[in-house]
């Protein structure tokens, strides 16, 4: 499987989060419409289906995450 640069998985999440805040206030439709978009390229950038698996996945590959700590995924699994 091929494996989004760690810059870009960065960038993602740190446009998913704002975009989330702008969510919970008064987002127009153009702000649904990229969060929407940044959601769907998580997903993609990570081989997952689900945004939250994805933000999950996404963080484990950024330099310094402790891999060997599965603690957020055994849950899904069990």
């Amino acid at each position: 499987m091929l494996m989004a640069h760690p810059a870009v998985l960065t960038d993602l999440i740190a446009q998913y989060e704002a975009l989330q805040a702008v969510q919970a206030g008064e987002g127009g439709l153009e702000a649904q419409q990229r969060f929407a978009d940044v959601s769907y390229t998580l997903c993609v950038a990570t081989g997952t289906r689900d945004v939250d698996a994805a933000l999950i996945a996404a963080r484990h590959q950024l330099p310094g995450a402790r891999v060997q700590d599965d603690s957020l995924l055994s849950a899904e699994a069990a």
